[in-house]
């Protein structure tokens, strides 16, 4: 397991944790009066799942959370944590508070996608409100008391845009609080914007420049991600195999179907492809889940 960051910042933040994802995180309850998952929990520790940070690739994690959501109750009833940066922990968030709505989730995904990709400059495209459009989507899927839900459950990462530190959140003090750390988390700056989400005062942008895909310090976190590297869930690409480099904290492989995937997750594809990738991270958590006995 990697190990935690370890970067500090003197900024005093009220839910803000500096690189340490412990603090302000709770164990969830999932585990009572359930001797198989205590049972668990006392020879492996809690389970945890984490999404990681990819762009318009985040339809891909709606797949894999349509999967877990629909072949496999049990392993969500297990997970203490979810944690995800940038479009993962939007995903992440999604599977946690309205699992029921994953689907939508996706059709929103295909229709951004869409509407993206008809700009002249994509998502940096003069007088387009990228981040307004995802802030109506959001709104549009959480419920009401996604906030009560997250909290102490959910993790997501952040990048300060002055110190480039680390901080993960996992305290909400409202919806629109959990909304404004969701899209300060998936803010990349001069594509979605020149203003870094503020929040509490402070200026914030997309958790992939210091952590794209956080872990948990105890127990073992399930990873997940559109590229090919050394995830749980993930695609299996064929071919030679070699030696995977760490970005933005993921360990990827170097090679062409990942250079491809990169593309997408900045510009996105036609339609048919992103439901491809929707299907292809059903599929990716499907062989996860019959390969660890997760499945139903």
């Amino acid at each position: 397991m990697r190990a935690p960051v370890t970067t500090r910042s003197p900024l005093p933040l009220s839910g803000w944790t500096p690189c340490s994802p412990a603090a302000g995180f709770e164990p969830g309850s999932s585990a009572v009066g359930n001797p198989v998952l205590r049972d668990l929990e006392m020879n492996c520790g809690p389970l945890h799942l984490s999404m990681a940070a990819c762009g318009f690739l985040g339809v891909w994690h709606l797949g894999v959370a349509q999967a877990l959501s629909t072949h496999s109750p049990r392993l969500l009833r297990a997970l203490r944590g979810y944690a995800g940066a940038s479009a993962g922990a939007l995903a992440a968030a999604l599977l946690l508070t309205a699992p029921h709505r994953i689907q939508a989730g996706a059709d929103f995904a295909f229709a951004l996608a869409e509407e993206t990709r008809a700009q002249v400059l994509g998502a940096a495209t003069p007088g387009y409100d990228f981040l307004g459009r995802l802030r109506r989507g959001i709104e549009s899927l959480f419920p009401p008391d996604a906030h009560l839900q997250a909290e102490h459950r959910l993790l997501v990462s952040l990048t300060h845009a002055r110190s480039r530190a680390n901080y993960r959140v996992s305290t909400f003090a409202s919806r629109e609080d959990l909304v404004q750390v969701l899209l300060a988390s998936c803010f990349v700056p001069v594509y979605a914007g020149l203003k870094p989400v503020r929040h509490q005062g402070q200026p914030w942008v997309d958790g992939v420049f210091s952590d794209g895909l956080p872990v948990f310090p105890s127990g073992r976190t399930l990873t997940a991600s559109p590229f090919c590297g050394r995830t749980d869930i993930g695609p299996q690409d064929g071919g030679r195999r070699v030696p995977p480099v760490n970005i933005a904290r993921q360990e990827v492989e170097l090679s062409m179907a990942n250079l491809v995937r990169l593309r997408f997750a900045l510009f996105p594809p036609a339609r048919g492809s992103m439901e491809a990738l929707y299907q292809a991270g059903f599929q990716d958590a499907l062989r996860f889940l019959r390969k660890e006995d997760w499945l139903e």
